[in-house]
Protein backbone atom coordinates (compact mmCIF):
# COMPACT_ATOMS: atom_id res chain seq x y z
CA UNK A 1 0.00 0.00 0.00
CA UNK A 2 1.83 3.01 -0.73
CA UNK A 3 2.07 5.82 1.41
CA UNK A 4 1.25 9.34 1.50
CA UNK A 5 2.50 12.96 2.76
CA UNK A 6 1.11 13.99 5.86
CA UNK A 7 -0.36 17.42 7.09
CA UNK A 8 -0.29 17.05 10.51
CA UNK A 9 1.74 14.48 12.57
CA UNK A 10 2.82 13.38 15.94
CA UNK A 11 6.37 13.13 16.52
CA UNK A 12 7.23 10.62 19.61
CA UNK A 13 11.43 11.14 20.39
CA UNK A 14 12.60 9.18 23.29
CA UNK A 15 14.79 10.56 26.04
CA UNK A 16 17.54 7.98 25.07
CA UNK A 17 18.07 9.36 21.68
CA UNK A 18 18.44 12.45 23.13
CA UNK A 19 21.16 11.00 24.47
CA UNK A 20 23.40 10.00 21.76
CA UNK A 21 26.01 7.72 22.39
CA UNK A 22 26.84 8.88 25.80
CA UNK A 23 24.31 7.56 27.16
CA UNK A 24 23.06 10.31 29.50
CA UNK A 25 22.02 13.73 29.44
CA UNK A 26 21.68 15.75 26.41
CA UNK A 27 23.63 15.35 23.46
CA UNK A 28 23.84 19.05 21.92
CA UNK A 29 25.23 17.80 18.74
CA UNK A 30 22.09 15.18 18.44
CA UNK A 31 19.20 17.88 19.62
CA UNK A 32 20.78 20.20 17.12
CA UNK A 33 20.72 17.95 14.50
CA UNK A 34 17.13 16.41 15.42
CA UNK A 35 15.82 20.45 15.16
CA UNK A 36 17.50 20.47 12.09
CA UNK A 37 15.40 17.82 10.72
CA UNK A 38 11.86 18.96 12.32
CA UNK A 39 13.01 22.40 10.77
CA UNK A 40 12.97 20.62 7.17
CA UNK A 41 10.06 19.16 7.42
CA UNK A 42 8.20 21.69 8.62
CA UNK A 43 9.32 23.40 5.08
CA UNK A 44 7.11 20.89 3.29
CA UNK A 45 3.56 22.38 4.65
CA UNK A 46 3.47 19.88 7.56
CA UNK A 47 1.98 20.78 10.98
CA UNK A 48 4.02 18.77 14.02
CA UNK A 49 3.26 17.80 17.31
CA UNK A 50 6.24 16.64 19.58
CA UNK A 51 6.19 14.03 22.67
CA UNK A 52 9.70 13.06 24.01
CA UNK A 53 10.68 10.90 26.94
CA UNK A 54 12.64 11.60 29.86
CA UNK A 55 14.79 7.88 30.00
CA UNK A 56 17.91 9.88 29.50
CA UNK A 57 17.91 11.49 32.86
CA UNK A 58 15.02 9.64 34.71
CA UNK A 59 13.04 6.24 34.12
CA UNK A 60 10.32 5.94 36.95
CA UNK A 61 9.34 2.41 36.13
CA UNK A 62 13.51 1.37 36.85
CA UNK A 63 13.50 3.23 40.24
CA UNK A 64 9.80 1.82 40.60
CA UNK A 65 11.66 -1.95 40.46
CA UNK A 66 14.02 -0.53 42.87
CA UNK A 67 11.84 0.20 45.53
CA UNK A 68 10.95 3.70 45.29
CA UNK A 69 6.98 5.01 44.80
CA UNK A 70 5.86 3.97 41.30
CA UNK A 71 4.01 7.45 41.74
CA UNK A 72 6.56 9.64 42.82
CA UNK A 73 8.87 8.30 40.82
CA UNK A 74 6.74 8.65 37.50
CA UNK A 75 6.24 12.08 38.47
CA UNK A 76 9.87 12.40 38.35
CA UNK A 77 10.11 10.71 35.16
CA UNK A 78 7.56 13.39 33.79
CA UNK A 79 9.52 16.30 35.09
CA UNK A 80 12.64 14.72 32.96
CA UNK A 81 10.31 15.10 30.34
CA UNK A 82 9.70 19.45 31.11
CA UNK A 83 14.25 19.32 31.02
CA UNK A 84 14.40 17.99 27.34
CA UNK A 85 11.30 19.92 26.02
CA UNK A 86 13.13 23.33 26.81
CA UNK A 87 16.24 21.72 25.70
CA UNK A 88 14.94 20.94 22.81
CA UNK A 89 12.33 24.24 22.30
CA UNK A 90 16.03 25.87 22.74
CA UNK A 91 17.42 24.01 19.59
CA UNK A 92 14.43 24.48 17.45
CA UNK A 93 14.38 28.40 17.99
CA UNK A 94 18.21 28.21 17.09
CA UNK A 95 17.16 26.48 13.91
CA UNK A 96 14.43 29.10 13.44
CA UNK A 97 11.34 27.42 14.00
CA UNK A 98 8.67 28.90 16.36
CA UNK A 99 7.60 26.61 19.20
CA UNK A 100 5.19 26.21 21.86
CA UNK A 101 5.97 23.81 24.98
CA UNK A 102 2.88 22.58 26.93
CA UNK A 103 2.67 20.98 29.96
CA UNK A 104 0.75 18.11 31.82
CA UNK A 105 1.85 19.22 34.97
CA UNK A 106 0.98 23.38 35.02
CA UNK A 107 4.61 25.18 35.74
CA UNK A 108 3.70 28.73 34.30
CA UNK A 109 6.96 30.37 34.56
CA UNK A 110 8.59 27.69 32.07
CA UNK A 111 5.69 26.01 29.89
CA UNK A 112 1.41 26.78 28.62
CA UNK A 113 -0.71 24.45 30.43
CA UNK A 114 -2.11 21.63 28.09
CA UNK A 115 -4.74 23.05 26.04
CA UNK A 116 -6.11 21.20 23.07
CA UNK A 117 -7.58 23.83 21.54
CA UNK A 118 -4.92 26.88 22.50
CA UNK A 119 -2.05 23.39 20.92
CA UNK A 120 -4.02 23.23 17.49
CA UNK A 121 -4.32 26.74 16.97
CA UNK A 122 -0.85 26.93 17.66
CA UNK A 123 -0.15 24.16 14.75
CA UNK A 124 -2.18 25.90 12.31
CA UNK A 125 0.04 28.79 12.75
CA UNK A 126 2.78 26.57 11.99
CA UNK A 127 4.68 26.43 15.51
CA UNK A 128 5.87 23.61 16.87
CA UNK A 129 4.23 22.30 20.08
CA UNK A 130 6.07 19.59 22.33
CA UNK A 131 4.07 18.60 24.70
CA UNK A 132 5.81 17.73 28.30
CA UNK A 133 5.20 15.80 31.11
CA UNK A 134 3.48 12.88 29.90
CA UNK A 135 -0.65 12.65 30.39
CA UNK A 136 0.08 13.83 33.45
CA UNK A 137 -0.62 10.79 35.60
CA UNK A 138 1.44 7.84 37.10
CA UNK A 139 1.40 4.52 35.65
CA UNK A 140 1.31 6.00 32.14
CA UNK A 141 4.16 6.08 29.75
CA UNK A 142 5.13 8.46 27.05
CA UNK A 143 4.66 5.88 24.72
CA UNK A 144 0.61 6.50 25.68
CA UNK A 145 0.84 10.04 26.36
CA UNK A 146 1.81 10.18 22.78
CA UNK A 147 -0.98 8.08 21.57
CA UNK A 148 -2.96 10.09 23.16
CA UNK A 149 -2.25 13.49 22.15
CA UNK A 150 -1.74 12.46 18.72
CA UNK A 151 -6.01 11.50 18.47
CA UNK A 152 -6.32 14.99 20.38
CA UNK A 153 -5.02 16.96 17.69
CA UNK A 154 -6.39 14.98 15.21
CA UNK A 155 -2.77 13.74 13.43
CA UNK A 156 -2.93 11.85 10.59
CA UNK A 157 -0.22 9.15 11.71
CA UNK A 158 2.12 8.80 15.19
CA UNK A 159 5.85 8.89 14.31
CA UNK A 160 7.99 6.92 16.56
CA UNK A 161 11.75 7.91 16.35
CA UNK A 162 13.72 5.30 17.67
CA UNK A 163 17.55 4.23 17.51
CA UNK A 164 16.78 1.30 15.13
CA UNK A 165 15.32 1.63 11.64
CA UNK A 166 12.04 -0.02 12.11
CA UNK A 167 10.11 -3.02 14.02
CA UNK A 168 12.36 -6.34 13.60
CA UNK A 169 11.12 -9.73 15.09
CA UNK A 170 13.76 -10.15 17.53
CA UNK A 171 16.67 -7.21 18.54
CA UNK A 172 18.96 -6.89 15.81
CA UNK A 173 21.46 -5.65 18.06
CA UNK A 174 22.01 -9.40 19.42
CA UNK A 175 20.63 -11.46 16.27
CA UNK A 176 22.47 -11.36 12.90
CA UNK A 177 19.13 -13.27 11.46
CA UNK A 178 16.70 -10.27 12.65
CA UNK A 179 14.01 -9.91 10.18
CA UNK A 180 12.42 -6.57 9.64
CA UNK A 181 9.00 -5.67 9.02
CA UNK A 182 7.43 -3.62 6.62
CA UNK A 183 4.57 -3.09 7.70
CA UNK A 184 2.13 -4.89 10.60
CA UNK A 185 -1.01 -5.33 11.99
CA UNK A 186 -1.87 -3.35 15.73
CA UNK A 187 -2.52 -7.54 16.72
CA UNK A 188 0.68 -8.83 15.39
CA UNK A 189 2.35 -6.16 17.24
CA UNK A 190 0.17 -7.61 20.71
CA UNK A 191 0.57 -11.15 19.78
CA UNK A 192 4.10 -11.38 19.00
CA UNK A 193 5.32 -8.76 22.15
CA UNK A 194 6.95 -6.84 19.89
CA UNK A 195 8.61 -3.54 21.29
CA UNK A 196 6.87 -1.08 19.17
CA UNK A 197 5.56 1.07 21.60
CA UNK A 198 3.65 -0.92 25.19
CA UNK A 199 0.69 -2.41 24.79
CA UNK A 200 -1.83 0.37 26.56
CA UNK A 201 -0.52 2.67 24.02
CA UNK A 202 -1.07 0.45 20.93
CA UNK A 203 -4.67 -0.93 21.81
CA UNK A 204 -4.98 2.66 22.01
CA UNK A 205 -3.53 3.40 18.81
CA UNK A 206 -6.00 0.01 17.48
CA UNK A 207 -9.39 1.53 18.81
CA UNK A 208 -9.20 4.70 17.11
CA UNK A 209 -6.71 3.68 13.83
CA UNK A 210 -4.26 5.72 14.32
CA UNK A 211 -1.40 4.56 12.46
CA UNK A 212 2.27 4.49 13.46
CA UNK A 213 5.76 4.74 11.94
CA UNK A 214 8.62 3.51 13.49
CA UNK A 215 12.16 4.95 11.81
CA UNK A 216 15.86 5.52 12.87
CA UNK A 217 16.11 9.36 14.06
CA UNK A 218 19.70 8.74 13.58
CA UNK A 219 19.40 10.02 10.40
CA UNK A 220 18.10 13.07 10.49
CA UNK A 221 16.79 13.44 7.20
CA UNK A 222 14.24 10.62 8.07
CA UNK A 223 11.74 13.19 9.66
CA UNK A 224 11.53 14.79 6.60
CA UNK A 225 11.64 11.64 4.53
CA UNK A 226 8.81 10.22 6.82
CA UNK A 227 6.55 13.33 6.35
CA UNK A 228 6.63 13.04 2.95
CA UNK A 229 5.28 9.65 2.55
CA UNK A 230 8.60 7.72 1.92
CA UNK A 231 8.79 4.19 2.43
CA UNK A 232 10.73 3.94 5.52
CA UNK A 233 10.70 1.98 8.36
CA UNK A 234 8.25 0.43 9.75
CA UNK A 235 4.10 0.81 9.54
CA UNK A 236 1.89 -0.75 12.14
CA UNK A 237 -2.07 0.27 10.97
CA UNK A 238 -5.61 -1.00 10.28
CA UNK A 239 -7.07 -3.14 7.75
CA UNK A 240 -4.47 -6.26 7.94
CA UNK A 241 -6.07 -8.12 10.99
Amino acid sequence: MPRKAYKRVLLKLSGEALAGDQGFGINTDVIQSIAQGVSAALETGCEIGVVIGGGNIFRGVAASANGMDRASSDYMGMLATCINALALQDALEKANVYTRVQSAIEMAEIAEPYIRRRAIRHLEKKRVVIFAAGTGNPYFTTDTAAALRAMEIDAEVLMKATKVDGVYDKDPKKHNDAVKFEELSYIEVLNRRLNVMDSTAISLCMDNEMPILCFNLQDPGNILRAVRGEKIGTLVRAGKE
